[in-house]
């Protein structure tokens, strides 16, 4: 898959507002500050269509682009809140399951894990959340560049041992980093792929 266009759509605070699924949607959640809107950036090939914050908790609504007049790419609020009030992250949480309980058109759900850090008891109990609720989803682990090729080997196989733990077998995941664009052709080929299962 190439993306061609890529178009701010809206922002929503009210998941009954979001557009009409109409077309397959592919969502990305993660921890604050796990490279979430890097990511999205170098996948449609726009510095600026998902905003890059310093701060943890930037993205504090559902953003949803239209790609390639096809399908939906949607930004969602990380669920680590690091530095906002508990009362916004309770706000910030409901959204999140409404939005993952109630959009049919929901194909896949990416969740972000920074590849530098041991598992994260917030990831890894999402993740159980997801799996006994039904949601498909995969992970994206980030910032593979930051880390030897030796370290992250190591660390991916921590990783798929704290989740076999859990699960049967490991979930599906790619590994990415933005600024060398590793695991771009992988995401968008499992993302085309995907779109091909649901449309048959």
């Amino acid at each position: 898959m190439n993306i061609t266009t890529a178009e701010f759509m809206m922002s929503n605070s009210d998941v009954k507002k979001c557009p009409k699924p109409n077309k397959p949607e592919f969502a990305f959640i993660g921890r604050s500050n796990v490279g979430k809107s890097s990511l999205i950036n170098m996948l449609t090939k726009h510095k600026n269509l998902a905003k890059i914050s310093a701060k943890p908790g930037k993205t504090q609504l559902v953003n949803h682009f239209l790609i390639n007049k096809e399908w939906f790419l949607v930004d969602l609020p990380g669920y680590g809140f690091a530095k906002v009030a508990k009362s916004t992250r309770q706000r910030f949480s409901k959204l999140i399951f409404n939005y993952i309980e109630s959009r049919p058109n929901l194909i896949n759900l990416f969740v972000l894990v920074d590849s530098r850090h041991e598992p994260q008891a917030k990831d890894t109990e999402f993740m159980e959340w997801l799996g006994i609720n039904g949601i498909a989803f995969s992970i994206i682990f980030t910032k593979a560049d930051k880390l030897t090729k030796r370290k992250l080997s190591e660390n991916l196989k921590v990783y798929e041992k704290k989740m076999l733990q859990s699960w049967e077998e490991m979930p599906p995941y790619i590994v990415s980093s933005s600024s060398s664009e590793q695991g771009k052709e992988e995401i968008l080929a499992y993302i085309d792929e995907n779109m091909k299962m649901a449309q048959e």
